[in-house]
């Protein structure tokens, strides 16, 4: 019998559904899980046909809809035009708890529009946040080089009262998924001093570091973004966006000084010489392993791969919903956002006072 249930946008990605049906199979392979394949029933009944191997076919269940939202389409405007698009219905049969989880390597915005407008937001919760994983040079010798940040790109701006939710969300996902006793949490900013950043970075110090719950080592600057002091991050929208693409471009340069290098004999033969290594560093770094990064504060769990997500990702990505959900992921989050809401008697007003 299966135990939990996946919502899977099977037309979400640059080479849906190819990917996403290849991942699902995979998936169900190894778990006690069901999946509703969402998307274009003869392209992914033709995909299933192309797959090899042994599943049971019980485990998968395609729920049609001709339409779907591109990477390139403007995720509100087409969302209004296509409401029956894959991702909306998905998101649909999570929030009428037909599904347990939502997963999409879809439109960023698509997706997140989507799941706020089906599935509810934990209690308390005024901003949902787009976490990413990235490596860093793991200044805590822990078991893997990955961090945490958020928010990257769910928010421009937002409350002091948002951001210790971020801290709240990602430090119990960190410490369920990670299996990380007290996961560490920063503040990004332009400077240690716990007065640095405005009001509001200064406001969010100050109830961080008197939060008991939190494991809170203070700011971290961007010139420390990569040695990973913190297992979480937490950020602004506007500031994690531009964190994290500033630091996938600097990896992109990284790749193209590589090839460069290539042209020349000596240097080849170097590269040659360190290509055991650079494989392991691949593989330590490569997203595919880790699926996806969830979209925190909803009532169920949204995971959200990248576009480029080949089925090893997809596969990953539907693990990480199935072991999310089996630790009572969003309930543990909203245990720890229920305490501080009480203990700090969030307003309206209060909130206010936060916003440029």
């Amino acid at each position: 019998m299966d135990k939990y249930s996946i919502a899977l946008d099977a037309m979400g990605g640059d080479s849906a559904p190819e990917i996403t049906v290849k991942g699902a199979v995979r998936a169900i392979q190894k778990l006690p899980v069901k999946i509703f394949l969402v998307g274009d029933e003869v392209q992914i009944a033709a995909e299933l046909a192309q797959v090899r191997g042994s599943y049971n076919p019980d485990q998968l269940e395609i729920i049609h809809t001709d339409q779907q939202i591109t990477m390139h389409d403007h995720p509100k405007a087409t969302l209004d035009l296509r409401p029956r698009a894959s991702i909306a219905l998905a998101a649909k049969l999570v929030g009428e708890h037909k599904a347990d989880a939502l997963v999409s390597a879809g439109n960023t915005g698509a997706v997140i529009l989507s799941a706020a407008k089906y599935i509810n937001r934990i209690p308390g919760v005024r901003k949902t946040a787009l976490a990413a994983l990235y490596p860093t040079h793991n200044r805590q010798k822990r078991e893997e080089l990955f961090s945490l940040i958020l928010d990257v790109g769910a928010n421009i701006h937002n409350t002091h009262h948002d951001l210790i939710h971020f801290a709240y969300m990602a430090s119990t996902y960190v410490n369920r998924i990670k299996n990380i006793e007290k996961p560490t949490v920063g503040l990004l900013n332009v400077g240690k001093e716990e007065y640095k950043g405005g009001a509001l970075l200064a406001k969010t110090h100050k109830i961080l570091s008197e939060l008991p719950d939190i494991n809170f080592i203070g700011n971290i600057e961007g010139n420390e973004l990569l040695q990973g002091y913190a297992d979480v991050v937490v950020t602004e929208g506007l500031t994690g966006n531009i964190a994290i693409k500033t630091a996938e471009g600097m990896a992109s340069s990284a790749k193209h000084l590589g090839k460069r290098a290539l042209r020349h004999p000596l240097y080849m033969f170097g590269m040659l010489m360190l290509a055991g290594g650079i494989r392991r560093i691949k593989n330590i770094t490569d997203y595919q392993e880790y699926g996806g990064a969830p979209v925190f504060g909803f009532e169920r769990m949204v995971i959200k791969c990248h576009g480029r997500s080949g089925p090893r990702a997809i596969d990953n990505a539907i693990q990480l919903a199935v072991r999310s959900i089996s630790q009572n992921m969003t309930e543990n989050i909203s245990s720890g956002i229920r305490a501080y809401e009480a203990k700090y008697a969030v307003n309206d007003m209060d909130l206010a006072s936060d916003y440029y």
